[in-house]
C-alpha cells in the first residue's frame, strides 16, 4: 500500500513578514499554486487533493492573505507584484527546489508573470487560470480606483461581500450558496490595506504579449465561458502568442472553476502538468 501524500504547514520570513505555505513532500515534480485576489491558498483544495500524489505541491498564501503578513513594498507600485514572486521564489530557495511549474488564478497569473521575468531559470512550463498576459485596460484601472474608495470607506469584508458572488455564475450561487458562504466568511481575514495594495498592483501591471513570444515553455490557459473578469475573447486572444499552449475552455464556468468545475479543471492540470514532465 503506498504511502498517503498529506501537505505541511511552513513558513519564510520575507521583508519582516512571515509568508505561509503548505507543501507535499516526496521527490515529485514541483508545482506551485499560486492563488489570486481575496483568496488563500485553500481555494485549491480540490486540485490539491487530486494532484498532491502525484506532484510535489507548494501553494502559498501570498502577503496579506490567509496566514501570510501583511508586507510593506518598497518603491513603485509596478514592483509591488514582483515583490510578491520574490517572497515565492524565497520558498524555493528555502526548499531548495530548482525546477517549478507555476499556475496562477487570476492575479496569481500576474504573479506568475513577475516571477517569469525575474526568475524565468526556475520555471518549465507556466498555467493561467482566468488570467491574462495582458495589463489593465483604462476602463479597467478606473475600475479598480472605485473599488479602492469603496475598500478604504467600508472595509475589506464589505467588498468581498459584494464581489464574491458574481465571480460565479447565478446558477452556481443558486445551487451552491455554502461555497459563496465559505469564501464570503473567510473574508474578514483581509485588510483593507492588503486588498488595496493588490488592486494598486493589479493596475499598475505591465502587458506581457512580449514575455511571452519569447516563451518556449508550453503554456496552460483555462478559460470561463462566462466569466465576467476575464472575458472569454479577450481570453481567446492570448492562447496563439506563446509558441506552445494547452487550452481548455470550461463552459457555464465563470470565474472560480476550482469550484465550479473543479474535476475539469483538476484533470485539466494533470494532463498538462504530465506533457511538462514528460517533455
Amino acid at each position: 500500500m503506498s504511502k498517503k501524500i498529506s501537505m505541511k504547514q511552513k513558513s519564510i520570513v520575507f521583508r519582516n513578514a512571515r509568508i505561509n505555505y503548505h507543501i507535499s513532500a516526496g521527490e515529485h515534480p514541483a508545482v506551485m499554486l499560486i492563488h489570486g485576489f481575496g483568496e488563500d491558498g485553500s481555494i485549491w483544495e480540490h486540485q490539491v487533493s487530486y494532484l498532491k500524489e502525484k506532484f510535489r505541491l507548494i501553494v502559498p498564501d501570498i502577503p496579506g492573505s490567509g496566514h501570510s503578513d501583511h508586507m510593506e513594498v518598497s518603491g513603485p507600485e509596478s514592483r509591488i507584484l514582483e515583490e510578491y514572486a520574490e517572497a515565492l521564489q524565497q520558498i524555493l530557495l528555502h526548499e531548495n527546489i530548482t525546477r517549478c511549474t507555476l499556475i496562477g488564478h487570476s492575479m496569481g497569473g500576474y504573479i506568475a508573470l513577475a516571477f517569469l521575468s525575474l526568475y524565468n531559470r526556475y520555471v518549465n512550463g507556466t498555467g493561467f487560470i482566468h488570467s491574462t498576459i495582458f495589463a489593465d485596460s483604462e476602463e479597467r484601472k478606473e475600475m479598480r480606483k472605485k473599488g479602492i474608495a469603496f475598500i478604504q470607506r467600508f472595509g475589506a469584508h464589505e467588498f468581498l461581500k459584494q464581489s464574491i458572488p458574481n465571480l460565479f455564475t447565478d446558477a452556481f450561487v443558486a445551487q451552491h450558496p455554502e461555497v459563496v458562504e465559505k469564501l464570503i466568511y473567510k473574508s474578514w481575514q483581509f485588510s483593507p490595506d492588503s486588498l488595496v495594495q493588490y488592486y494598486r498592483a493589479m493596475a499598475a501591471r505591465p502587458d506581457c504579449t512580449e514575455l511571452m513570444k519569447n516563451y518556449r515553455k508550453p503554456v496552460l490557459f483555462i478559460i470561463g465561458e462566462e466569466d465576467k473578469s476575464v472575458y472569454l475573447q479577450d481570453s481567446l486572444k492570448q492562447c496563439h502568442i506563446p509558441s506552445v499552449s494547452h487550452i481548455k475552455i470550461l463552459p457555464g464556468v465563470a470565474h472560480m472553476g476550482m469550484w465550479e468545475a473543479k474535476n475539469q479543471v483538476s484533470t485539466s492540470l494533470e494532463e498538462y502538468l504530465n506533457y511538462v514532465v514528460d517533455g
